[in-house]
């Protein structure tokens, strides 16, 4: 492996590879647009009884929907971690657009026939004052003033004047700066999903669909146009134009409607678990005989011997809960065992991952069709009873079409004792309701 492959943890590590010069402008502009938003107070003594935040630098390497390196980025952060609470932080919540709710979006703008844009808010976090008094430990890359060189760093701390990433409150900061600005312009945002903003026009709508910085727009051009230009001449964004590349997720625009998948994902994963060059399989599930003691996903039993930490196996299940909960209903019902387990849950797991190895080009397809205005959000459950044999726990499944693509699917074990298929059946239809 190329030992440039992942990104660094470090400054030092940064100094120490064949990019660093790209490292050191993206630490330089990070410093710059802190500075821009005026972020820092003065580096003074740190108060008696005051013990500083600490920071960390971030580096990653934003990429595009080919997975091609086209940014550098360095970014501060705070630990919150040594923040206290009622003394550095109050309230901490702020709402981002879940999975199903981007992907009704994806679905309402290929029946209405829409056009989706992506826009960034650059150092978004930084726009809003701080509400209590934060200490922070002076970051690696600050320079200290003349007068104070001589001085021992670690005697002195820097205050933050504005909220900064990393910082407990910040998230929630951010949202209620950008809330009262679309509220003030005439967006009002949608109470189930605070974090949908939606105006109204004589004929028309949009939509800003906020994730944290990233907002992603939902209407015609010139609503389009109108939205963002509300946004830009309150703060400093990048257009990203039509949306591709939006939460992990690649979008593929067609003529006739919109094909999100996670091809890029996949392949990571893939070469992270080093099952990027197995056979492929062409089913998720492992086929296996009446006699359930061949189940690789059955638990442990006492002489089965239990993985050490050297095996990745909670990592592998992590990775695929996202795939599935996002573009990959298909390896949704599978049974994952997290606890205590074996080198036959493991095997399991390698077998979806070999699945996605010769399916990791599969995803969602949103179609455009002459009756699409007049489709409904149309809801299947279902229930396997009995469905663990292991512990006689049946198996609750739901799905919702809209516009007849799949926008939201859950599969779990029931947390009560179905006593006859009928009453599994009714278990699972009050879940998905």
């Amino acid at each position: 492996m190329d030992k440039d492959e992942n990104d660094p943890q470090t400054m030092e590590e940064c100094r120490h590879r064949n990019d660093w010069k790209s490292w050191r402008k993206a630490i330089q502009d990070e410093l710059d647009s802190l500075n821009k938003r005026e972020v820092f107070g003065p580096i003074t003594p740190t108060p008696k009884g005051v013990k500083p935040t600490g920071y960390k630098w971030v580096f990653v390497r934003k990429r595009n929907e080919r997975n091609e390196v086209v940014r550098y980025k360095a970014r501060l952060v705070a630990q919150d971690f040594t923040q206290k609470p009622v003394i550095d932080y109050t309230e901490t919540y702020s709402p981002v657009v879940d999975a199903t709710t981007l992907r009704f979006l994806i679905s309402l703008s290929v029946i209405e026939q829409l056009q989706m844009q992506l826009m960034d808010v650059v150092t978004a976090y930084l726009y809003r004052s701080l509400d209590t008094d934060i200490y922070m430990r002076i970051p690696e890359g600050l320079k200290m003033p003349e007068a104070l060189k001589s001085k021992l760093r670690h005697m002195y701390s820097i205050k933050l004047k504005r909220s900064l990433y990393g910082l407990k409150q910040s998230g929630r900061m951010w949202y209620n700066r950008l809330s009262e600005y679309l509220i003030k312009k005439g967006f009002c945002h949608n109470q189930i999903s605070p974090c949908l903003f939606i105006k109204r026009t004589e004929s028309r709508f949009v939509i800003i669909a906020v994730y944290v910085d990233d907002l992603n727009i939902i209407g015609s051009p010139e609503e389009i146009r109108r939205a963002a230009d509300y946004i830009k001449s309150e703060f400093e964004m990048k257009d990203l134009g039509t949306t591709k590349y939006c939460l992990g997720l690649q979008f593929e625009h067609t003529k006739g409607g919109i094909f999100i998948h996670q091809l890029n994902y996949i392949e990571k994963v893939l070469k992270r678990f080093h099952m990027d060059k197995a056979h492929p399989l062409s089913t998720p599930m492992v086929v296996r005989s009446l006699d359930i003691n061949k189940d690789p996903f059955r638990p442990p039993v006492h002489n089965d011997e239990i993985l050490g930490t050297e095996v990745p196996y909670l990592s592998a299940i992590g990775a695929l809960m996202y795939l599935a909960n996002n573009t990959r209903s298909d390896i949704a019902s599978l049974r994952i065992y997290s606890s205590t387990p074996t080198k036959k849950h493991w095997n399991g797991v390698k077998h979806i991952l070999r699945y996605l190895c010769g399916t990791s080009d599969m995803g969602l397809y949103f179609e455009w069709r002459e009756d699409a205005k007049k489709s409904n959000l149309v809801g299947h459950s279902n229930a396997g009873y009995l469905f663990d044999p292991h512990k006689a726990i049946s198996q609750s499944g739901y799905v919702f079409m809209y516009g007849g693509t799949a926008i939201s699917w859950r599969s779990t074990k029931q947390t009560l004792a179905a006593t006859s298929s009928n009453h599994a059946e009714l278990i699972a239809l009050y879940e998905a309701g």
